[in-house]
C-alpha cells in the first residue's frame, strides 16, 4: 500500500462505518474489495492489518451498529474474508474476536438484517475467500457454519444458492487435498472431517426423497466433476453411482433432467478415461431412459468426446437422429425410402408422441436441429452421419412447414398440421441445410433440394427472417451446384436453376418490405463473391434486370438497404465494369456514373451505414486494382480522403485510413521499395530516387495532412491507426539509426512549423485548432517539410500515449479512495466515478 493510500484509508473506513453518511454505490464497494484482494494476493503477512488498525476498527464499528446498512455489512463480511485468507491475518482477527461475531452463531445470521439477500451473499463470499488454510476449515466446521451453508443451497436467491454450492465444492476439494496425507484410493480410506461432512450431506440428500435436496446435491456434484479432475473423485463417484442409477429407473424422480449434465461432466473428466465398463453402462442406460429432450444434450456432448467408446458414440448418434428418422418415416406411406436408423435406442413411440403434440413438436425439432448444426460445424466428427437421409429429412420438414407435402400416414398428417407456418423450425432447418452444403454425397438430390428452396424464395407467406435464411442456404448450395456442373445435362440443370433464382431475385428486390430488399441484396452480394468467375452465372446476371434494380436501390429510403445496395453495386462492378471479358466493361459512361453515385453517397448521405459501405467498397476496388480503370488512382484517393476527413462517423474515417494504407502499400510496391533495403534520403537534396518519388506521390494525394490530423482525432482507434501507418511509412525513408534529432531541426526552413506540430500532436484530441495546409508554417504538401516531420516527430511516444487506457491515471486506488471521501461527504445523489 502506498503512503498516500495509507493516509486516506482511515477517513474512508470511518465514513463507511458512519450510519449518518449516505450509502455508497455497490460498484464502488466492489472496486474497493478488488483493491484489497490485489493487496493481499501476494502478501500473506499480518502487517496489513497491524499497520492499518482502521480496518479492524471498521469491522468492530459495523458490528456494533444496531441496524447496519445491508450493503455496508455485506462489504464488511467480504472484506473480513479477504483479510482472513492468510493464516497470519486469520489468527490476528481471531485474537480480536471478530471472526466469530461475523461468521459464527453471534453473527448477522441471527439478526433481522439476514433477511436481506445481499448480506447472505456477502457472508458466503466472505467464507469462500477465507477458506485457504486449515484453521479456517476447522473454524467453520466447529462453529456451526456447515449447517448454514447447507441450508443456503436452497436459498430463495439463486445467486446465494449458486454461491453456496460453489463454496461447498471449494471446501470439499480443499479439505481433501490439504488434509489428506495419502491419496484417497478406496472406499475404506478415511476422509478428512470437513470433506466427510460434505460427502455425508450429499449422500443423505440424494437418499432423502426430497426433490429440492436431490437437485441441490446434483448441482453440487455437477459443478465438482466439471472443475475437479483429481483421482479421489472416482472414489466419490463409486459411492453415489448406484443412487444416480436408481434415479434413471424411477419415473417418479423429478431430478432426471439434471442427470445429463452430471454424466457429461463425469465423462469429460480424465479420471474416468480408462474406467471399467460400469460408468459407460450407466451412460448407455441414461440414453435409453431419459426423455428425448433430456437425452439430446447428453448425446451431443458424448459425440464431441474423443475418448467415448464407439458403441456409446453410435448410440448417442441414434438418440440424436431419432426425431429426424421419425419425420422421414412419417412422410411416406408405404415407406418409399429407408429411414435414417436401423434400430432405435429407446421406444420410437416416445418420439412419435412428442412430435404428435402441438406443444412439444416444434421444441423437440428445434433442439435436435440446433445440435445437428453444431455437430456439422466440427472439423473432425468421429461418427459417420447419413448425409443423404438427413438432407431428405430436412427437405421433408421444410415441406411440412409450408404445406407442400400432404402425407397419407396419420402420424405424418398430424406432424404436418403441427409444423405448418412454424417459423422457428423453418429457420433451424435452413441453418442445418446450409451446413450440409459442405458435405459430400448429396448430389442426386440437387433438383429436389432447389425445388424446396425456390418454393420458399417465391412464396409470399415466407417471413422476412425465414427468407433471409433461405437466401443464405441457396447461395451455399449454388456454389456446390457450380462445382458439380460437368456434364451437359448437369449444366442445363444449373442454368435453369440460376434463371429461376434471378427471376425470384428480381421480384424480391422490388418488395415493399425493407427487410426483404435488404436480404435480397445480401444474397446477391454473396452470389457474386462466390460465382463471379463462372460463365453461366455471369450470363444469367447480365441478361437479368438485377444490376439495374440494384443501382436503383442506392436511393432507397431505408439506410440499411442503401448500405447493402452500395455493397452489392461494388461487387457487381467487378463483373459488369471491371472484368475484361464483360460485354459492358467498355461502357465508360456507366462506370463513371456508378462512381459518381457512390461518391455522392459518401459525401451527402445522412446515415452512417451507407457511407461506411462506400468507403469499404472503394478500398476493395483499390485493393483489386479496379480504380485505375476509372481515373488516376492518385486523384481518386485524394478526393476520397478529403471527403472522409470531414465525416462525423469515426468508422468512416477509420475506413479512410484503411484506404490510405492500401494505397501506400501498392505505391511502395510499384516503386520497388518493398524489395530493397531502406536507405536514408537527404531531405535537403531532392533527387529522383524512388523514396523521393514516393514522397511526392503522397504529398500530391494529400495523405500527410489527413494522417497527421487523424492523430488528434477524438476517437482513439482513428488516431491509433494513423500512427501505425505513419510509423510504417517512416521506415521507407529513415533507417532507425538515422532519425532526425529534434533539437537540430529548429534552424531548417520547416523547423519551426514542425516543432509547433510536435507540440500540437502531444495535446492529442485536446488540440482545438489543428493546422490546415500551410497554417503555422506547416505545409503538408511539401515533400521536404514532410521528410523533416517524419524524422523529427516522436511517433513512438505518440503511439504509446494513444495506446494507454483512458483511465490509466484516474483508475488508481488513490483516486478511488479520494472519490469515496468526496462522495461520502455530500448528501446529494451518489455521483461517484466508478470508471
Amino acid at each position: 500500500m502506498t503512503r498516500e493510500c495509507a493516509v486516506l484509508l482511515p477517513g474512508v473506513c470511518a465514513a463507511l462505518a458512519d450510519p449518518r453518511q449516505p450509502g455508497l454505490d455497490d460498484t464502488c464497494l466492489e472496486k474497493l474489495l478488488d483493491w484489497f484482494r490485489s493487496l493481499t494476493w501476494f502478501d500473506p503477512t499480518v502487517e496489513l492489518v497491524q499497520d492499518n488498525p482502521c480496518l479492524t476498527e471498521l469491522i468492530s464499528s459495523v458490528l456494533a451498529l444496531p441496524e447496519p446498512s445491508p450493503s455496508i455489512l455485506s462489504f464488511t463480511l467480504q472484506l473480513a474474508g479477504i483479510l482472513a485468507a492468510s493464516e497470519n491475518r486469520f489468527q490476528h482477527l481471531q485474537q480480536e474476536k471478530l471472526l466469530g461475531r461475523l461468521f459464527g452463531r453471534d453473527g448477522p445470521r441471527g439478526r433481522a438484517v439476514w433477511e436481506d439477500a445481499s448480506v447472505r451473499s456477502g457472508w458466503v463470499k466472505g467464507v469462500h475467500s477465507m477458506v485457504h488454510h486449515q484453521p479456517a476449515l476447522h473454524f467453520l466446521c466447529s462453529g456451526g457454519c456447515m449447517d448454514v451453508i447447507f441450508a443456503l443451497q436452497g436459498d430463495p436467491s439463486l445467486f446465494v444458492a449458486s454461491a453456496a454450492s460453489q463454496l461447498l465444492v471449494h471446501m470439499l476439494t480443499f479439505s481433501v487435498e490439504s488434509e489428506t496425507s495419502k491419496p484417497l484410493s478406496t472406499k475404506d480410506c478415511e476422509w478428512p472431517a470437513c470433506a466427510q461432512m460434505i460427502k455425508k450431506h450429499v449422500e443423505d440428500s440424494l437418499q432423502s426423497g426430497s426433490a429440492s435436496h436431490i437437485e441441490q446435491s446434483l448441482k453440487l456434484l455437477t459443478s465438482l466433476f466439471g472443475s475437479c479432475y483429481a483421482a479421489w473423485t472416482e472414489v466419490l463417484w463409486s459411492d453415489i453411482a448406484k443412487q444416480i442409477e436408481s434415479f434413471l429407473m424411477e419415473e417418479t424422480v423429478q431430478a432426471q433432467h439434471m442427470l445429463a449434465n452430471l454424466l457429461l461432466n463425469v465423462a469429460r473428466s480424465p479420471v474416468f478415461c480408462d474406467t471399467e465398463g460400469s460408468f459407460w453402462a450407466l451412460v448407455t442406460s441414461a440414453l435409453e431412459h431419459l426423455t428425448p429432450v433430456q437425452a439430446c444434450p447428453l448425446a451431443v456432448g458424448l459425440l464431441k468426446l474423443c475418448k467415448c467408446p464407439q458403441d456409446v458414440r453410435i448410440q448417442a448418434l441414434t438418440v440424436l437422429l431419432q426425431p429426424m428418422d421419425c419425420i422421414l418415416r412419417a412422410a411416406s406411406q408405404p415407406l418409399e425410402y429407408a429411414g435414417l436408423l436401423d434400430e432405435s435406442v429407446s421406444d420410437p413411440v416416445t418420439v412419435e408422441s412428442l412430435l404428435s403434440s402441438k406443444t412439444s413438436c416444434a421444441g423437440l425439432l428445434c433442439q435436435t436441429l440446433a445440435h445437428l448444426d453444431k455437430l456439422l460445424s466440427l472439423k473432425h466428427l468421429r461418427v459417420d452421419l447419413p448425409y443423404m437421409s438427413l438432407l431428405r429429412s430436412l427437405m421433408t420438414i421444410l415441406q411440412f412447414c409450408n404445406g407442400l407435402l400432404s402425407p397419407s400416414s396419420p402420424l405424418g398428417s398430424t406432424i404436418s398440421r403441427n409444423l405448418i407456418n412454424c417459423f422457428r423450425v423453418q429457420k433451424s432447418a435452413l441453418d442445418v441445410l446450409a451446413a450440409l452444403s459442405e458435405k459430400k454425397g448429396c448430389e442426386t438430390l440437387m433438383g429436389s433440394l432447389f425445388d424446396v428452396l425456390l418454393a420458399y424464395l417465391e412464396s409470399p407467406n415466407t417471413s422476412p427472417t425465414v427468407l433471409k435464411k433461405a437466401f443464405q442456404a441457396t447461395s451455399k448450395w449454388l456454389v456446390c451446384l457450380q462445382e458439380l456442373s460437368c456434364s451437359n445435362s448437369q449444366c442445363q440443370q444449373t442454368e435453369k436453376i440460376l434463371e429461376d433464382v434471378f427471376v425470384v431475385l428480381q421480384k424480391r428486390l422490388c418488395s415493399p418490405c425493407w427487410e426483404v430488399r435488404d436480404s435480397s441484396l445480401e444474397f446477391l452480394t454473396a452470389m457474386v463473391k462466390c460465382l463471379r468467375d463462372q460463365d453461366g452465372f455471369r450470363q444469367c446476371l447480365l441478361s437479368s434486370e438485377v444490376p439495374r434494380l440494384t443501382e436503383n436501390l442506392l436511393e432507397d429510403p431505408e439506410s440499411y438497404v442503401r448500405a447493402s445496395a452500395v455493397t452489392a453495386v461494388g461487387h457487381l462492378a467487378c463483373v459488369t465494369y471491371f472484368a475484361p471479358e464483360s460485354p459492358v466493361a467498355g461502357n465508360q459512361h456507366n462506370k463513371e456514373n456508378t462512381l459518381a453515385k457512390l461518391q455522392e453517397i459518401l459525401s451527402t448521405d445522412s446515415e452512417g451505414f451507407p457511407r461506411r459501405a462506400v468507403i469499404s467498397i472503394f478500398t476493395k476496388w483499390l485493393r483489386e486494382g479496379c480504380t485505375g480503370q476509372l481515373e488516376d488512382t492518385e486523384q481518386f484517393v485524394s478526393r476520397v480522403i478529403q471527403t472522409v476527413e470531414r465525416d462525423l462517423d469515426w468508422e468512416v474515417r477509420l475506413g479512410g485510413l484503411e484506404l490510405v494504407e492500401v494505397f501506400c502499400s501498392q505505391t511502395i510496391c510499384q516503386l520497388g521499395l518493398s524489395e530493397c533495403p531502406y536507405a536514408p534520403v537527404s531531405s535537403a537534396v531532392p533527387g529522383s530516387t524512388p523514396q523521393n518519388q514516393l514522397l511526392q506521390v503522397f504529398c500530391r494525394a494529400k495523405l500527410f495532412g489527413f494522417l497527421f490530423r487523424s492523430l488528434c482525432d477524438c476517437d482513439k482507434p482513428v488516431g491509433q491507426r494513423a500512427c501505425d501507418i505513419l510509423i510504417g511509412l517512416r521506415g521507407n525513408f529513415y533507417p532507425v539509426s538515422t532519425l532526425e534529432n529534434p533539437q537540430e531541426i529548429e534552424d531548417s526552413p520547416a523547423g519551426r512549423g514542425i516543432a509547433w506540430l510536435q507540440r500540437t500532436l502531444r495535446q492529442g484530441s485536446l488540440a482545438q485548432n489543428f493546422p490546415t495546409d500551410g497554417g503555422n508554417g506547416v505545409d503538408f504538401q511539401d515533400p521536404e517539410s514532410m521528410m523533416v516531420a517524419l524524422g523529427a516527430i516522436d511517433l513512438l511516444e505518440l503511439h504509446d500515449e494513444l495506446n494507454k487506457s483512458s483511465d490509466h491515471v484516474e483508475e488508481s486506488p488513490q483516486s478511488l479512495l479520494q472519490d469515496i471521501l468526496a462522495t461520502m461527504g455530500t448528501i446529494e445523489e451518489n455521483e461517484v466515478d466508478c470508471y
